[in-house]
């Protein structure tokens, strides 16, 4: 793993996370604050700058913005990114800024209508907090993946920490990375992650590939990312599962 400042990060967030997320190395949860430790959090650790914008500003000047036959909602919220972003050495920034986007996303008052009722509050808490920790992970522009933790694969970290059997971490890993499944949730998402710089995406196809997401900067060379996921995804998520307290869930 190749490290460029392994000073400790620590947040204090509006919600208290499980404290089995303790149970990966280079993270310790006491209540609302989490503190990581990059050189054991991270397989790969190469930035500590990340592209933030303030979630009031999100709120008050693009989530109610309509997209136009002009102007589309991924150039609304790259028009947004380039005025309003700036760069942040400041990680636990970073996840603040997180925990609000996937507060908004991840809400409850979607749940009547998702369609999947076996999907409940518990569900969108589990999705909140391994999205918040999943703003960490970053892809440069020309789509080398700079930084990785276990919460890019995101099945099975969630079976490490919540003891997820694996057809339900992968439900998970679909509503996860499936913009709830219909457009009105993919706009609300593409606006949303403008506070993150950039939009959500995935290296798989569907759960069984499990090659997981991260919030690229617009203009990232996917192919790049493509291939530089396939080089490594395999023996990390190994590591991850290895962290299993029950193995056979």
């Amino acid at each position: 793993m190749t490290t460029i400042d392994t000073t400790a990060i620590t947040v204090e967030l509006p919600e208290a996370f499980d404290p089995r997320w303790s149970r990966l190395p280079g993270i310790q949860v006491d209540g609302r604050r989490i503190t990581i430790d990059p050189a054991k959090y991270f397989f790969r650790f190469e930035s500590n700058t990340w592209l933030v914008a303030d979630w009031e500003l999100v709120k008050s000047q693009l989530l109610n913005v309509d997209e136009t036959t002009e102007s589309a909602v991924e150039q609304l919220a790259l028009d947004f990114i380039k005025q309003h972003s700036e760069s942040t050495s400041d990680a636990a920034r970073v996840l603040a800024t997180a925990y609000e986007v996937y507060a908004y996303l991840f809400r409850e008052e979607h749940l009547a209508g998702l369609g999947l009722p076996q999907i409940t509050a518990d569900h969108l808490r589990m999705l909140r907090e391994a999205a918040t920790l999943m703003a960490l992970n970053k892809v440069e522009l020309d789509g080398h993946i700079s930084n990785v933790g276990p919460c890019w694969f995101f099945p099975a970290a969630t079976s490490v920490v919540f003891d997820l059997d694996d057809e339900t971490g992968g439900m998970l890993d679909e509503v996860y990375h499936g913009g709830w499944f219909n457009e009105h949730r993919r706009i609300e998402s593409i606006k949303a992650h403008a506070a993150l710089g950039g939009r959500l995406v995935h290296g798989c196809q569907s759960v069984p590939d499990q090659s997981g997401g991260v919030v690229a900067p617009y203009g990232a060379s996917m192919a790049n990312f493509r291939d530089d996921l396939a080089a490594f995804k395999a023996s990390w998520i190994e590591q991850v599962y290895a962290h299993r307290v029950n193995p056979a869930a």
